[in-house]
């Protein structure tokens, strides 16, 4: 099952409403996924030179001041429920050494300059309340319930996954070939994997093509030569997001357009509520076809 929304908005009037019109669509897909559900959001970009991180630690008495202890002078920090957004100079990688080192259980779930990654298990109504959805601003957002049949029911699980700067998927399907794919990417690219969930390692893979120099447009048309499966991929950048659905495309998507926004979901029924929907173009993403918006 599992069920998945984005939310573009080309009108920048709109923006300001995104949380609102964004967290009743991922509500509307609890059926498909109730054991969890996340969203990143892009809005409230980093200052020039910063990164932004979303962090999260499973003890709720977690100590959240000595994590701008250990990045030292300058970084911020503003707690969200259960995760925390830092806000800091340096390299990434410099950063994440520097988290691992304070406690290996503070997990990264999101670093970048506009992104934000919140998910925890729950019902989504539940988990867009604890993170105040229906009050955030931002361009776009995607989201993700999940109904796990193959890795556990955890926080870190949960989608979206994020392996880039800016960059987070959402997937609903099943790749057969993730083991092979985890190791490749591991020992070509040094990359590191945080869950069993396949969706990770998808999300790996469009990160490693990337790397290459390859356009999230070509990255994606590259996986449906390297990606062995049945999905739906919806895959957020800074600047906007793209659709891809697997050759055989036996899992639902559904896209709707206006001079305002762009929408994906699941299933049309989450996309009911948004403003001019009756006079949306509305159509079935192709099989083995990639849709993308923003740039």
């Amino acid at each position: 099952m599992c069920g998945i929304v984005g939310l573009y908005l080309k009108d920048t009037s709109l923006q300001g409403r995104l949380g609102a019109l964004f967290a009743p669509m991922l509500v509307e897909l609890t059926d498909r996924g109730p054991d969890s559900a996340g969203l990143a959001v892009y809005h409230d970009p980093a200052p020039v030179a910063h990164l932004k991180l979303v962090l999260f630690h499973p003890d709720p008495e977690f100590g959240w001041e000595t994590v701008t202890d250990a990045l030292g002078p300058g970084a911020t920090l503003a707690r969200r429920a259960s995760h925390a957004v830092v806000v800091t100079e340096g390299d990434a990688r410099k950063i994440e050494q520097r988290l691992a080192a304070l406690d290996p259980a503070l997990q990264v779930m999101s670093e970048g300059r506009v992104i934000e990654i919140y998910k925890e298990t729950g019902l989504p109504d539940a988990v867009t309340r604890r993170f105040h959805v229906p009050e955030m601003a931002g361009s776009h957002a995607i989201g993700h319930t999940r109904m796990a049949t193959e890795s556990a029911v955890t926080t870190a699980g949960s989608h979206p996954f994020s392996t880039g700067l800016d960059l987070c998927l959402v997937h609903n399907g099943s790749l057969s070939n993730h083991n092979w794919l985890r190791s490749r990417l591991e020992r070509h690219y040094g990359m590191t994997f945080k869950t069993e969930n396949d969706t990770e390692v998808a999300a790996a893979y469009v990160t490693s093509r990337l790397l290459e120099g390859r356009t999230l447009h070509q990255a994606l048309e590259d996986g449906l030569g390297d990606l062995d499966g049945f999905y739906t991929f919806c895959v957020g950048t800074a600047e906007g997001f793209a659709v891809l659905r697997d050759p055989i495309a036996c899992k639902p998507a559904v896209l709707a357009e206006t001079d305002a926004w762009v929408a994906m979901a699941s299933e049309y029924r989450a996309l009911v509520g948004l403003p001019g929907i009756d006079e949306a173009t509305v159509w079935e993403p192709e099989p083995a076809t990639v849709y993308s918006w923003g740039g």
